[in-house]
């Protein structure tokens, strides 16, 4: 369902041609229908001709409402812009414009209204006139239709003119409901209300839903869209939910509703904007509201060659690449300009802003790949986050990781160099530490295992990363030294010195470790392999269970040897301990 946003001067007619159209006055408040001015956002809608359903959202004209105006007009599709035949264009018809063209609203009608008080020739003069006008902007060649809401003059050619932008303003829902608020009040026996133009997906009865900012949990207790009670809210409709679990005070126009886990808050905009028609370029000196979804924000603003900005908000908003805005200048009070979020989180420096140019359009998964090529890592989540679901089309990385392809590169280069220098330094060593290179990295091993799977000169093994040319092996002394301290092992049987007394210290004994020489049973007692082998034998002559005692009588050695024996023989399940005794494991 597409949503029509009306715009123009004040007294040119909105509110009454949106009745006529619709049958449904949109001014709300008692203020407004006794002095016959809009002050506030008003809604309405109807079916056109076609089956097409359109929801309408009136602005208020005047300039002392344009907060109000622009607090509504976010969210539109399609433009009415009123202009009244008998006042032509206006002030307010020109800055309402700059805003539909800074939104980027490229479907839309003008309507003429007021032609039942001027004559034919003064009606076609004033169209030709709204046409130059629309020069250059989004709405050019929009049409224009004469219509008179009080003899119906032009309805029936308004609505078939309405009906075709329309048709070609509907697009497919997506699964990221979003709903900026523009009101929250309090119904008796229900609770919370707030309400909005439901964005990008749909919402349901009982979902989980949060608030932000904060953010603030809450659950759908009722769903209504245009006064009927529905379990699903579709898309581009007036929605009301009635929240549970939230209170009335702790919401507001300008807060955002959607769901858990699909959007998170930011302070920081980098942006692409462009200044309005008849407005100078901006300056980081003036002072400026951001006006985005329903909500305004004073913002600090850092420019760059006039095309791209750096915002500062004073709390955190949820924005997503390509979200759009608009600025007011605060002083003159009137808007100056508009764009697009180029980036939720900006990197601090200004080269790297210029190469985001151009993303705000892009799809995206789209947008998600180009962000992850500048930012090099990233999480999936955040990724889909800040681009609206979008996932880059090629993911490297472990879990929730990626990595673009650039840096992932960058990563297994500097990790095949640390694994040269380690092998260099510690020849004696299988590799280094999985978790060394981690910690270098400043990511998680899973990240660093998944980056080294695309290279195959680096082997995983276990918890240590080696070149696959990498042979270790020990030199002619150590072989040396490890022959005449085997002898000795070998004679000295279960009663072995320690391995400072062989001359086995250091990365040797951990060599010989690896290699399957030696079996290491505590810090100072190692034995031979084939020693070991004999253990079996040793444990089924004894009488079961068995004590230490026994078990150092049956070896011939002493407890300083047997005990750490026996509890290495626990580690590996060969025993089992029960207090004082042990048994062999079946």
């Amino acid at each position: 369902m597409p949503v029509v946003g009306t715009a123009g001067h004040v007294d040119h007619g909105k509110s009454t041609l949106v009745q006529a159209l619709t049958g449904r006055d949109p001014d709300r408040w008692e203020e407004e229908k006794r002095r016959g001015l809009t002050i506030d956002i008003g809604f309405a809608w109807t079916t056109l001709p076609g089956g097409i359903e359109v929801s309408f959202v009136d602005v208020p004209g005047h300039e002392r409402f344009m907060k109000n105006m622009l607090a509504g007009i976010e969210a539109i599709d399609v433009a009415l812009l009123v202009v009244a035949a008998d006042e032509g264009w206006m002030p307010q018809s020109e800055e309402h414009l700059a805003v539909l063209h800074l939104l980027g609203v490229d479907k839309g009608v003008v309507a003429l209204t007021k032609v039942d008080r001027v004559d034919t020739e003064t009606a076609e003069i004033a169209a030709l006139l709204v046409g130059d006008r629309l020069t250059g902007t989004t709405l050019a060649g929009s049409a224009i239709i004469p219509v008179s809401a009080l003899t119906g003059q032009g309805l029936g050619s308004l609505t078939t003119s309405l009906m075709t932008v329309a048709q070609a303003a509907m697009k497919p829902a997506g699964e990221r409901p979003r709903l900026w608020i523009d009101r929250s009040f309090v119904v008796s026996g229900a609770g919370t209300v707030v309400t909005g133009t439901l964005l990008d997906g749909p919402l349901r009865v009982n979902q989980q839903v949060q608030v932000w900012p904060g953010p603030i949990g809450a659950r759908v207790r009722s769903l209504q869209s245009h006064e009927m009670e529905v379990e699903t809210a579709f898309p581009q409709r007036r929605t009301a939910v009635n929240l549970a679990g939230v209170e009335r005070r702790q919401v507001r126009r300008g807060h955002m509703l959607g769901l858990p886990g699909q959007w998170e808050a930011t302070d920081r905009l980098l942006v692409e904007y462009h200044t309005a028609r008849y407005a100078d370029q901006l300056t980081d000196r003036g002072a400026y509201h951001l006006h985005l979804g329903s909500g305004a924000w004073p913002v600090s603003i850092r420019v760059d060659d006039h095309e791209l900005a750096l915002l500062t908000l004073p709390e955190p908003l949820t924005v997503k690449v390509g979200d759009r805005f608009i600025l007011r200048e605060v002083g003159r009070r009137m808007v100056v300009g508009g764009g697009r979020v180029l980036d939720p989180s900006p990197p601090p420096s200004r080269l790297t802003w210029r190469l985001r140019r151009g993303m705000a359009a892009l799809a995206p998964g789209e947008a998600a790949s180009r962000l992850l090529d500048l930012r090099g890592r990233d999480s999936q989540t955040r990724l889909a986050i800040q681009t609206g679901g979008g996932q880059p089309g090629q993911i490297i990385g472990g879990g929730d990781a990626a990595w673009s392809k650039e840096a992932a590169t960058a990563v297994v280069d500097a990790a095949r160099s640390a694994v040269a220098e380690f092998h260099a330094a510690n020849p004696l060593r299988a590799g280094i530490p999985m978790a060394s290179l981690a910690s270098r990295f400043d990511v998680s091993q899973e990240e660093v295992a998944s980056l080294l799977a695309t290279a195959s000169d680096l082997i995983i093994d276990h918890a240590v990363v080696r070149s696959s040319q990498f042979a270790g092996g020990l030199t002619d002394a150590q072989e040396s030294v490890w022959a005449k301290a085997r002898a000795s092992l070998a004679a000295a049987g279960w009663a072995p010195p320690r391995p400072a007394e062989l001359g086995v210290v250091g990365e040797l004994v951990h060599a010989l470790t690896r290699r399957g020489d030696l079996i290491r049973v505590a810090d100072d007692l190692v034995y031979l392999r084939e020693q070991m082998d004999q253990l079996p034998r040793v444990l089924a002559e004894l009488a079961h269970p068995f004590t230490v005692s026994a078990f150092k009588d049956a070896l011939g050695i002493s407890r300083k040897h047997a005990v750490p024996l026996l509890e290495w023989m626990d580690r590996q399940g060969l025993t089992v301990r029960q207090g004082d005794l042990r048994r062999v494991r079946s």
